[in-house]
Order: C-alpha cells, then structure tokens, then sequence
C-alpha cells in the first residue's frame, strides 16, 4: 500500500514539475520570439510628452490631446538593434489610441532612410500582446490544474481539440461554400458534445446519458427556434450587423445560436446527470419516483441562474453600442431594437434549451441506471 502510494505521489512530482517546466520554457519563449515574427518589432525605451492640448470631442465632452516622443530599439529583422523614433498622438480618453510606456514592444512600420548612419522613423501599427495571453491563459491552466486535478487536465485538452476542429470547420465551410454551415455545426455539435463529455468524465453511463440529453435537448431547441422564427416571419429580427457577409445571414445566424447554446445545455445535461448518479450511488435501491422528485428540484435550482448566465453573456457584448446609440440621441425603442435583437434571440433560444434539457436528462439518466440495475 505505502510502495502504491509513494508510486502516486512520485508520479505528481513528475506531472507537476513537467507543468513547472513548460512554463517557464514557454515564458521565456514568448518574451524572446521576435525573430519568429515577419513584421518590425520594436522595444520601448524612452518617452516624452511633449504637448497636452484641450479638446472637444464630437459629443461636446472635455478631453485633452497628447503628443508624446517615443524612443525604441529594433529587436528583429535586418535593422536589429537600431534606434528607431515616433511620435504618438493620443487622447486622455484611450477610447481609439494609447499611451505607450517603457518596456512596452510594438507592431512598426518603418519608413524608408537613406542615412544609414542616421536613427530611423516609422509608424507604430499595434501592441505586441502575446506574452499577457500566455500568462493569462496559464493562470486558466493552473486554476484547472489545481481545481481539477486529472479532469482539469482532459478539460483542457478537451478545449484545445474543440478549437481545433472548429477552425477546420470554418475553414472548411469558407473553401466550400457548397456545404451547408447548419450541417457543419450540426457535425460540430455532435463532435464538440463527445470529445469534451468523454474526456472530463470517462466512458461510463453518466457520460452516454448526458450525451444523448445534450444532443436532444440542442436538437429540439434548434427545431423549436426554427419554427418560431418560420411562424413570425422573422420580425423583429435585426440583421443589420450581418451586413457586410457574403454567405447567408440567416444561416450563419442559426450555426451560431446552434453551437451558442451547447454550452448551456452541456452544463445543465451533465449536472443532472451527475446528481442523480450520485443519488443512485449512494442507495442502490433508491426508487424512480424518488429520483424524479429529487431530480425536478435539482432542475429547478439550475434552470434560474444557468438562464441568466445566458443573457449575461449575451447582452454583455453590446453594452458599447447601447452606450454610444443613446449619447447620440436615438430612442431606447431603436436603441435596444438593433442591438439587442439577435443576442436576445440567441439567450431565448439557449433557454429553451436549457430547460427542456432538464427533464430530458432527468429521464435519460433513469433509463441508463435502470439498465445498469438489471445488469
């Protein structure tokens, strides 16, 4: 038992260590990578404000204008280690420029000097932001790592092979215009559905049941909302931020509600079907009526805050263009027309979803244990 577990905890060290190692490795990479990059990367190493001038912006608002000298160092390309100069006009505001500080390394675009012996000039294009990602995205890592232990693990190689096969799919759908992105979705529904549900919980009859309960429950919702959509014409309905596609809209607006609501209809499958395997697992001769009450109040609790979440994401986005409609004085009928008409469609299906998800689940996981009972 003591060699067993001296095993376990020799092999944590191991795992957690290579976690350690990666980190570091990949850290110093990404702050070291300018060579991997075509575009001029330049270093901050100075900077000046020159002039602060008082302005009125177009809504009538104070704010000030700054101009500020920028001195950086190139770190690749045929120019590596020359001094290069700009000059960066921006607002106290920020809302479409910046200020930039030492250290910072930008995106430039350096202009053309026949002086070699003369520092050069350019244009900063954008901010290197890769390496606050990457410590962001380890902060998710190791929050799944520690939480999660072995299924945090699988969570995120879930994640990574769910992105990857929905770049494929979109890039297929984009080279092949012929095949329907509803169908595309639909696939990628039922891939995305498999490989994260098998990958965090295993091969076992909780998973099938909170797989059959997430492709149903998507299903049905998809066909309710397509019939709505059919019965009211689609009014009320804003495509205007569609505008400027070149495939369908309304079919590009029905994939993305299509794969939108999975993840709420994934949680709540799963949740259901977890608490009532658990329910099973503690008393194995624990009767169906008792796991249908059990399991409706355990709907209930969820079905609330797993809605609202829904019309949080959603409506969060559009918060700017709420903001910025109303400052130009439209009226909140329009404002909350144009704006919000599609995520509102997007949160309404998604909760059809998920309630209807929470009785499909309810009684696919009773089906599943009573066929784990006669075994």
């Amino acid at each position: 038992m003591q060699n067993i577990l001296k095993k376990k905890s020799y092999k944590k060290v191991i795992f957690y260590t290579f976690i350690v190692i990666c980190f570091i490795a990949s850290v110093y990479f990404v702050y070291h990578n300018e060579a991997f990059y075509d575009r001029s990367i330049a270093e901050v190493i100075k900077t000046e404000l020159e002039e602060s001038t008082p302005v009125t912006d177009m809504y009538e608002n104070d704010d000030h204008l700054y101009t500020q000298l920028i001195t950086a160092v190139l770190k690749n390309g045929e120019e590596k280690g020359r001094l290069i100069h700009f000059t960066n006009e921006y607002s106290a505001s920020g809302a479409f420029d910046q200020e930039y500080h030492v250290g910072n390394k930008l995106f430039v675009d350096i202009k053309a000097n026949t002086n070699k012996n003369a520092d050069l000039t350019g244009t900063i294009l954008d901010v290197k932001r890769d390496q606050f990602v990457l410590l962001v995205a380890w902060v998710f890592v190791f929050a799944l790592l520690i939480v999660g232990k072995r299924q945090g693990l699988f969570s995120i190689i879930s994640l990574i092979v769910n992105a990857l096969v929905l770049s494929f799919a979109l890039d297929l759908y984009v080279k092949h215009s012929n095949i329907s992105l509803i169908f595309i979705s639909g696939v990628c529904i039922l891939l995305f559905t498999v490989i994260s549900l098998l990958l965090i919980n295993g091969f076992n009859e909780k998973t099938y049941a909170a797989i059959v309960a997430t492709l149903i429950g998507i299903f049905i919702s998809l066909l309710i909302t397509s019939l709505v959509m059919w019965i009211t014409s689609e009014n009320g309905l804003r495509y205007e931020e569609m505008q400027f596609l070149t495939r369908p809209y309304r079919t590009v607006f029905m994939a993305g509600l299509f794969i939108g609501s999975l993840g709420a209809v994934m949680d709540v499958s799963i949740t259901m079907a977890s608490s009532i395997f658990a329910l099973f697992e503690q008393d194995h001769t624990i009767s169906d009526k008792a796991l249908k009450t059990s399991g409706i109040d355990i709907g209930k609790d969820i079905m609330g805050p797993i809605t609202s979440i829904l019309f949080f994401v959603y409506i969060s986005g559009s918060i700017p263009m709420l903001i910025l409609y109303l400052k130009n004085s439209s009226t909140l009928g329009l404002t909350l027309s144009m704006n919000l008409s599609l995520e509102l469609a997007r949160a309404l299906a998604g909760g059809i979803g998920v309630v209807l998800t929470i009785p499909i689940s309810l009684y696919t996981s009773i089906f599943f244990i009573n066929r784990k009972r006669q075994k």
